[in-house]
């Protein structure tokens, strides 16, 4: 008897517990940010904190994902990638008000924020490294990830450049880069999900092996045996 279900429960089992972990570490980052971004008068700061609160959100959907059906994790993607667009218009907003009304964003506090929110997010980006090619919804975690890094070292230059120039608009441009950088990630995430389910609705019995459908949504294909291989052609009928 195969023992691939074996595996996908203890597959599953490791990526809750991974999830778990990024879901403690971005929620505690986020009031962090959120509180200290407000003090500091940064746009920067407050970008970055609403990203941590996206990707608590995203983390929690992709908790919710593991080891359910297809549909229930491409839908988890999406509501990722929906979460991530709308946080980044707030984002965009915000930066156009601290532009028109003013702000005194306090450097040597951003720098220190920022850079606690850099090792966080190294920390997040390497306990999801490893399951990125388990399904849609681990992926989407990778991506977001790898996105909070660059917007962590973004942060940590603009507080630098405003401390040397005395000027607030380094803060305000990474605010609004930051705002790019997740409507980006979010488009992307919502491609990955509908590409995902075209790929599964050709009806390629691929992913059974652990190929196509499998690699892309890292999940129980309806269709698949409990012994995750397909059945010989030429034993049937015989």
């Amino acid at each position: 008897m195969s023992d691939c279900g074996c595996s996908m429960a203890a597959s599953n089992a490791e990526q809750r517990a991974t999830l778990r972990w990024l879901l403690a570490i971005n929620a505690v980052m986020f009031i962090v940010e959120l509180l200290l971004g407000w003090w500091a008068q940064s746009s920067g700061l407050l970008a970055d904190s609403l990203d941590m609160l996206a990707d608590a959100s995203v983390y929690a959907i992709s908790l919710y994902a593991v080891g359910r059906s297809l549909a229930l994790q491409r839908g988890a993607a999406r509501m990722s990638g929906v979460l991530q667009i709308g946080l980044a218009l707030l984002v965009l907003g915000d930066v156009l008000r601290r532009f028109w009304f003013g702000s005194e964003p306090l450097s040597p506090l951003i720098l220190a924020v920022a850079t606690l929110a850099l090792l966080a997010n190294i920390l997040c980006l390497r306990l999801i490294a490893r399951h990125r090619d388990d399904g849609v919804h681990m992926r989407a975690s990778y991506i977001f990830s790898k996105n909070d890094v660059l917007a962590n070292l973004g942060v940590i230059c603009a507080a630098l450049l405003v401390w040397l120039f005395e000027s607030r608009y380094p803060d305000l441009l990474i605010g609004m880069l930051i705002a790019l950088l997740v409507l980006r990630g979010g488009l992307q995430i919502l491609r990955e999900a509908a590409v995902s389910g075209d790929d599964c609705d050709d009806g390629d019995d691929d992913d059974c092996t652990g190929n196509t459908c499998a690699a892309a949504v890292g999940g129980e294909r309806e269709g698949c045996n409990a012994g995750c291989s397909k059945p010989d052609p030429d034993a049937r009928g015989g």
